[in-house]
């Protein structure tokens, strides 16, 4: 059987998979995401993005626990007038962000990195031989906002949602209300791109439908609602 392994603790990006009916692990980095942008001094979005995502998935990678597994590591980098926009943190910076984003629109790139642990023999009839692959890709998406005034951004803030997230926004959470639309894959913007993740997987020699399970959301259910 097949090992999917997510490198990362976002409950975003699992449960995109989780509603796409992909069978995956979670085991997390203890990647140290300042020290890494140190070491290489990437300033531009669009490269911290996928750096970060393979400094991610190499970390975990490398523990025994993925062994025989292919592994994804993803980030984060909202770019809004040139600057690189990583989790804000704090309410104030969160607040000086989101004044300055109403009305207005960035791109919230999306790095993916995938590793393939496992054996370039096989091990058995019953696992594939590996890829060897260690390969990455980053997916933006240009989110446009609504004008929002500043006792919505105070609340909004204060439910604590937009302290954890890159640009110091959700589509996906309270923060949608927010999004006047989307130019590119919404997936990208929540965390995480199905499509490319399928691409990533079809280099490494694997089928995305290998990973397929019965959990995926039911359309009909989603029609329903």
């Amino acid at each position: 059987m097949t090992r999917l392994i997510l490198a990362s603790q976002s409950p975003a990006r699992t449960k995109l998979l989780t509603d796409a009916g992909i069978r995956h692990e979670i085991l997390v980095s203890d990647v140290d995401e300042d020290a890494v942008q140190a070491r290489y001094g990437v300033t531009d979005p669009h490269d911290t993005a996928l750096l970060l995502a393979r400094a991610k998935a190499e970390a975990v990678a490398s523990l025994p626990e993925a062994d025989g597994a292919l592994v994804i590591g993803c980030d984060s980098v909202f770019e809004f007038d040139g600057e690189a926009h990583g989790k804000p943190y704090t309410a104030d910076v969160a607040k000086e962000r989101m004044l300055r984003m109403s009305g207005s629109k960035g791109v919230l790139h999306t790095g993916h990195w995938l590793v393939d642990c496992r054996d370039t023999e096989g091990t058995d009839e019953s696992q594939a031989a590996g890829s060897g692959a260690t390969l990455g890709h980053v997916t933006s998406a240009e989110v446009h906002f609504m004008e929002m005034t500043p006792e919505e951004i105070d609340t909004y803030i204060a439910t604590g949602e937009p302290l954890q997230c890159a640009g110091s926004f959700t589509i996906d959470g309270y923060g949608g209300a927010f999004i006047r639309k989307v130019d590119g894959d919404p997936h990208a913007v929540v965390g995480l791109s199905i499509s490319t993740l399928r691409g990533l997987l079809g280099q490494a020699q694997v089928g995305i439908t290998e990973l397929w399970t019965s959990g995926a959301a039911d359309p009909a259910l989603l029609r329903a609602e």
